[in-house]
């Protein structure tokens, strides 16, 4: 029984049944050597101990005594302490099994209880934990030793990818063995050594990598190499065989966000941490165990077939130690054993944790002892011999020291900066070399919100109890409250947090004597901003072009046609602006000196890069033009089609989406303004004679054409963008992108009812008014109370009459009713909007055909003039009370959801002037009571703050809804002493930013003066209304 149908199985003798070792066929003699002294020297070596072979990253081996009964972590603490290996809970021990599998030697366990021979077996130092960035790594040497790891896992076949990308990685490990390029000295390196499979088809393609290397030293190399590595669907996988329930051959994996399933080497799914609840084996089932809003109540155990019960148990420990390296805040404790029975495995994982370990060497102070290359013929690497004194060429310590006390930890505004966006491997639009190599950026440093319950482990056979932070198969609302709402960090891919908390710890500037000096000059900030901006539109891009598309592929959701029109139009862009994305950033590179190729050009200018790209850019203006058949298409194909509808319901819901999707689509059309504005700002900076000036104007000669052309279809995009969000949000009205119709305001105002003044979300459009509440439903959508037609509609003050402050009324041939305002600036832009829709839909003789439901209407003979003062319904009445803590859905950071919590409006110009102004960079943040800073990438859009750790993340950790906070610098009272900080506020919330200049400081001002300033409310009531409605 249990036996696989159909398999053949072999009879046991009873030597095998008695754990008898099985004859591979493979010699253990060492040789010349004999049996006979074999038997001998295994006698002595037993009475005197045990001589292990290890064979370091670097390919060297190295033989270490140990005591007959030492355990596996005698061993490992004696590897780490030879090799002075100071992050050495990422590195374990391996050896192959007699089956010929790679196994861990297990820490709490004798030697001779895990390997049979030990001393005829070779154990390897390997990466047995792989962090999803290598900015975690603290250690240039640890980062060498894991670009070893890749070295290995790309020459074994592990490390898979196109052959574009092996030739990059393997440029970069020539270049951080032999320097820079040279022809000869490249050859004959590569001929003697073996770097990537098919070597001898890259090698030109390699030189040819290598030779824009330039002045790139042996740690950048180690830091592209793993930075390259790290976007591998490949990079730290390790397989373990195994069938599914139909008996398919697919492959198991564990990394740092959960388990991994391949078919081949493809990945076709992923469970991450926080969608499950238990992991079990029982012989040689595996068993996951779902939660149950992750797959529903009926498939929430997933069962696989490995080999034997060691192999399901093998995989089993390893899930364990990962959940535990990665997850937890603290090394769990060893299960007590039972008196009289034992059930289960009381395996745990008993190294430091991730956290643990980031503290460690954070605090500790540990001596750095420079370390030798091994295999490099460059010079040996000046590792730095104190915590806070930098001597490498390029220390990724410079930027976020790490003393040994959180208090004088030091930061600096162009460490993160200095690392670049990540290589591609088909690399567009190359500039002539010399080429600027990318730069590593600073570790940083994590704390957790809170305790992770520990998870309980048994076999029963075994498993894991995993503890769920909180549900990810749903977007949690990225905080609407004044106070950030942070969210765990697990989605397929690339995550980028060590831990799955996403506190970061708070850190204190830098000293003004220590800072780095880089250029000052305007100019230089004005490009700046435009390699920041260019990043996060690269990002925001990828959320169709990788993302969205990996979505509606995963479900076969879009149809064939569907599928070229929207990726042959967005493609070709894409690329075009990794390749642009890259030469601005060697430009920067240059500019600030961060390389010696800086003296042999005058590389401080911009205005040459931004020509050469905005010409390149006008092949793609037609693709710009389908944008509004692609946009078109796509809502018609989602109403259409029940299973695309639901995917691209799903996708919204995934972190990464960050906006309404069809937002992404507009991108391109949008960046376009922006090239134009900071185009326009460079040459107003630039003195006529300027030698960038005239690049500048004529790359803004380019630029304005192209958004001349396309301006009048950004607007008509831009409204149906607008009208497609409502539509998806409100209740109770159909086909709301009806032609012709324009959208113009929505807001909050309070009608005056029965039971007094009740909260209502208004959304004036250019054909009509409509008034709706805010629903009791998980959605947290609007429902639609009435429509008012603006044909004959007058709209009149009534503070007098009614003797409520900021109040009017809105007479229509449907009814008339009374409303107020938060203030009478909000009076005033209300009234001007309706008395310029009602003049709008005067001049058009056309009248919508959109109707609601009867019941929507007041069909009574109540006299145009007479007030409706209707009664509001009990739903009505409990649907109000919603709270701003109460939001669950992952639309509650549009617009009109802050607008009705922060009881103001905005208008379609205000949409627009958002656009305009969007802009991104790193900012120091600090709370009202907290001592230290945190750095952070602060992307602004759509009246909005999104904080990142770095500009690689794929999804904010949090977001700060701008619209009703006040923006000024410091006062007295604040105890700032920093320079360029400016103050949000909203009642009692405040938060401070640093920006790293003048200029940026000035830019960041302007743009969140434009969403928060204009919104500025007071009370509408010396006591505000009690809200028992909606």
């Amino acid at each position: 029984m249990g036996e696989i149908e159909g398999s053949y199985r072999i009879l046991q003798t009873p030597g095998t049944r008695l754990g008898a070792q099985y004859n591979a066929g493979i010699s253990t003699l060492e040789p010349g050597q004999s049996l006979n002294t074999a038997l001998t020297s295994s006698n002595k070596g037993q009475s005197k101990g045990l001589q292990i072979r290890v064979q370091g990253l670097d390919d060297a081996q190295e033989f270490y005594d140990m005591e007959t009964k030492a355990d596996g972590q005698a061993l490992l603490s004696e590897v780490f302490k030879r090799y002075n290996i100071i992050e050495s809970d990422y590195f374990g021990l391996e050896f192959q099994t007699l089956q010929l599998n790679w196994v861990w030697l297990e820490s709490v366990k004798l030697i001779v209880k895990q390997v049979r021979r030990p001393m005829n077996t070779l154990f390897r130092l390997s990466v047995k934990f792989f962090p999803p960035d290598p900015g975690q790594l603290q250690e240039e040497y640890t980062r060498y030793l894991f670009a070893l790891q890749m070295k290995r896992d790309l020459t074994e076949g592990r490390l898979t990818c196109s052959e574009n990308t092996a030739a990059l990685i393997a440029s970069h490990l020539v270049q951080s063995e032999i320097g820079d390029y040279d022809d000869i000295a490249d050859r004959e390196y590569l001929n003697m050594n073996k770097v990537v499979p098919k070597q001898e088809k890259l090698q030109e393609k390699i030189m040819d990598f290598h030779r824009r290397h330039l002045g790139q030293t042996p740690a950048e190399s180690d830091f592209q190499v793993l930075e390259i590595a790290r976007k591998l669907e490949m990079y730290g996988v390790r397989f373990h065989p195994a069938a599914d329930r139909e008996g398919t051959k697919i492959n198991l994996s564990v990394s740092h966000m959960g388990l991994q399933v391949f078919q081949g080497n493809t990945k076709i799914n992923t469970f991450n941490w926080s969608k499950i609840r238990k992991l079990s084996f029982k012989r040689k089932r595996f068993l996951i165990k779902l939660h149950p809003e992750v797959h529903g109540p009926h498939q929430d155990i997933l069962e696989f077939l490995m080999a034997s019960r060691d192999q399901c148990k093998v995989f089993w420990k390893n899930c364990v130690e990962h959940h535990s390296f990665f997850r937890l805040l603290d090394q769990p404790q060893p299960k007590s054993k039972a008196i009289l029975f034992s059930r289960g495995s009381s395996f745990r994982y008993s190294g430091r944790t991730q956290k643990q370990l980031v503290e460690y060497v954070r605090d500790s102070g540990a001596r750095r002892i420079p370390y030798q290359r091994r295999n490099s013929k460059v010079q040996m690497s000046s590792r730095s011999l104190a915590p806070d004194m930098s001597k490498q060429s390029l220390s990724l310590s410079e930027s976020l020291r790490i003393p040994g006390s959180p208090s004088s930890a030091t930061v600096s505004f162009h460490s993160l900066h200095a690392s670049s966006s990540p290589p591609r491997p088909e690399p567009l639009h190359q500039p002539p070399p010399p080429q600027q190599p990318a730069r590593p950026p600073s570790p940083p440093k994590e704390e957790p919100v809170k305790a992770i319950p520990q998870p309980h482990y048994s076999s029963a056979e075994a498993s894991m109890d995993s503890p769920q932070l909180s549900p990810l198969s749903s977007k949690s609302p990225l905080c609407l409250s004044p106070s950030f709402q942070m969210s765990t960090l697990s989605l397929p891919g690339q995550a980028p947090s060590p831990l799955q908390s996403p506190a970061l710890s708070e850190v204190e500037e830098e000293e003004e004597g220590r800072r780095k000096r880089y250029p000052t000059d305007k100019a230089y900030f004005i490009a700046k901003e435009i390699l920041t901006t260019e990043r996060t539109y690269l990002k925001d891009l990828e959320v169709i072009t990788v993302w969205f598309r990996s979505a509606v592929i995963k479900e076969n959701a879009m149809p064939e046609a569907l599928m070229t029109l929207l990726f042959s139009n967005i493609d070709p862009i894409y690329e075009f602006h990794r390749g642009f994305l890259k030469e601005i950033d060697q430009r920067l590179a240059l500019w600030e000196g961060r390389s010696n190729a800086h003296v042999k050009g005058d590389y401080q200018r911009i205005g040459d890069v931004m020509l050469k790209n905005m010409c390149a850019l006008k092949e793609f203006t037609g693709y710009l033009q389908k944008h509004d058949e692609v946009l078109t298409e796509l809502e018609k194909a989602s109403k259409r089609l029940k299973k695309l509808e639901a995917v691209y319901k799903e996708f919204e819901l995934q972190k990464v989406c960050y906006l309404p999707l069809n937002t992404f689509l507009l991108k391109p059309i949008q960046r376009l303004m922006h090239y134009k504005l900071i185009l326009e700002r460079l040459c107003k900076h630039y003195a006529s004679e300027h030698r960038d000036r005239n690049d500048c104007k004529e790359a803004l000669k380019e630029v304005a054409e192209m958004a001349a052309q396309l301006q009048s279809s950004l607007i008509r995009l831009e409204n149906f963008q607008k009208l497609t969000e409502l539509q998806r949000d409100l209740i109770g009205i159909d086909n709301l992108t009806a032609p012709g119709r324009e959208f113009i305001r929505e807001g909050c105002l309070y009608k005056l009812t029965k039971k007094g003044l009740q909260q209502r979300m208004f959304f004036l459009f250019s054909d009509m008014l409509l008034y709706t509440s805010k629903g009791v439903t998980a959605t947290n959508q609007f429902k639609v109370h009435g429509q008012l037609s603006l044909h004959g509609m007058i709209v009149e003050e009534s503070e007098n009459e009614w003797s409520v402050p900021h109040c009017f009324t809105i007479y229509s041939a449907q009814r008339t009713i009374v409303v107020a305002a938060s203030s009478k600036a909000e009076m005033g832009k209300w009234i001007q909007d309706l008395n310029m829709a009602i003049d709008m839909a005067k001049k058009s003789q056309e009248k919508s055909d959109v109707l609601l439901d009867p019941s929507l209407c007041d069909r009574s003979n109540r006299s145009s003039d007479e007030v409706s003062l209707e009664q509001e319904s009990e739903d009505d009445m409990h649907s109000s009370r919603s709270s701003l803590d109460k939001q669950m859905h992952h639309r509650a950071n549009t617009t009109m959801h802050v607008c009705w919590h922060r009881n103001t409006s905005v208008s379609m110009s205000d949409h627009s002037l958002a656009v305009e102004n969007q802009l991104s960079g790193y900012l120091l943040r600090k709370f009202k009571n907290s001592n230290g800073w945190q750095k952070l990438w602060v992307v602004f859009t759509n009246f909005c703050l999104f904080f990142y750790k770095t500009h690689q993340d794929d999804f904010p950790l949090a977001s700060l809804p701008l619209l009703g906070y006040t923006v000024s610098t410091p006062g007295e009272s604040d105890s700032i002493h920093k320079e360029y900080v400016f103050k949000l506020q909203f009642k009692s919330h405040v938060y401070f930013f640093r920006a790293e200049s003048e200029y940026t400081f000035e830019r960041w001002m302007e743009v969140i003066k434009s969403a928060a300033s204009a919104t500025g409310r007071v009370s509408l009531l010396k006591d505000p209304p009690e809200m028992n409605g909606n």
